[in-house]
């Protein structure tokens, strides 16, 4: 892809700047027909207010740099926060809008200044319109600025790649548990350490979680005692897509499974993942939420091999 010249800018005038522009019209006519020098005196001072406002306006946007800062993750059709870091290498900026361009994503972040040397951080509330990798390339960098006639902007070419998870849609009820015991420490499903009722107090051992230890027990025997409780029944679940095929019913099938997921995980259960070729042991915590939803997002997509996502 080719890069645009530096000095490509793009300019559109305002609502407020087209009823200027057909008055400095209306006035150059008058002037014209009459011969009047206070209309020419007037038509001079709204053409040199054009003139200005392009100078002014270029100044500010000329010297920008930025730098997207991605979320981990982000959902897709739900808005989330995309963080700018805008820097001026010298002299001031004000009032800048900063959005992506070609609508890649929908919403801005706006700056009032921007001083040199000083980096500014604005967080835009945007939406993401697909699931799946999503490349940005470039940010385009506008402003109002001096008096909202027109509008000037300028493209900054940022390359990334963000992750847009499926949309949590609609689940229906999930499917039976996994067959079998469970493997690892949730084989015994009422094994001590838990979070459930107090079975006992045992001396604590080396390397054990001190968080545990039950201080006004351990202060009557003088040792240090811990406490040990029961773990609560959990289940696991394997979540399976049959088909990575591009599609509505792949679409479908990755919301329901993201919200299937997290209702599963909010009720304390194991959850694993089965689909496009690849397996997601079950397991619980956000982390692993965040492990699936990944998986999700790139079921049916080529990430690039330069790129990974952030």
């Amino acid at each position: 892809m080719t890069r645009p010249p530096s000095w490509r800018r793009k300019l559109k005038a305002t609502r407020v700047g087209r009823t200027y522009l057909v008055l400095t019209v209306g006035i150059g006519l008058g002037a014209l027909n009459t011969g009047n020098n206070l209309l020419y005196l007037v038509l001079g001072f709204l053409l040199a207010i054009i003139v200005l406002s392009g100078v002014l306006s270029e100044r500010v946007i000329a010297d920008v740099r930025v730098r997207r800062i991605l979320p981990e993750g982000a959902f897709a059709h739900e808005p989330f926060a995309l963080r700018y870091e805008v820097t001026r290498t010298r002299g001031r900026a004000f009032a800048i809008r900063v959005c992506e361009a070609g609508g890649t994503l929908e919403g801005w972040a706006w700056i009032p200044t921007v001083l040199e040397g000083s980096p500014v951080t604005v967080r835009a509330d945007v939406t993401a319109p697909r699931r799946g990798p999503l490349r940005l390339r470039q940010v385009e960098i506008s402003t109002f600025f001096p008096f909202g006639l027109f509008e000037k902007s300028r493209t900054v070419e940022v390359d990334d790649l963000l992750l847009v998870w499926p949309r949590r849609g609609y689940c229906c009820d999930p499917p039976d548990s996994d067959a079998g015991h469970l493997t690892g420490e949730n084989g015994n499903q009422r094994h001590r350490d838990g979070g459930g009722d107090v079975q006992g107090l045992r001396e604590l051992g080396d390397l054990e979680d001190a968080r545990r230890v039950h201080w006004k027990k351990s202060a009557t025997v003088g040792k240090l005692l811990k406490v040990e409780r029961e773990r609560e029944d959990r289940k696991q679940y394997t979540l399976t897509i049959e088909s990575d095929a591009p599609g509505d019913p792949l679409e479908r099938a990755c919301e329901e499974t993201a919200a299937l997921t997290n209702r599963l995980l909010a009720a304390g259960n194991d959850v694993g993942l089965e689909a496009g070729g690849r397996k997601i042991r079950p397991a619980s915590g956000p982390g692993h939420e965040k492990r699936i939803l990944s998986a999700l997002a790139s079921l049916g997509y080529a990430l690039p091999a330069r790129s990974a996502p952030r």
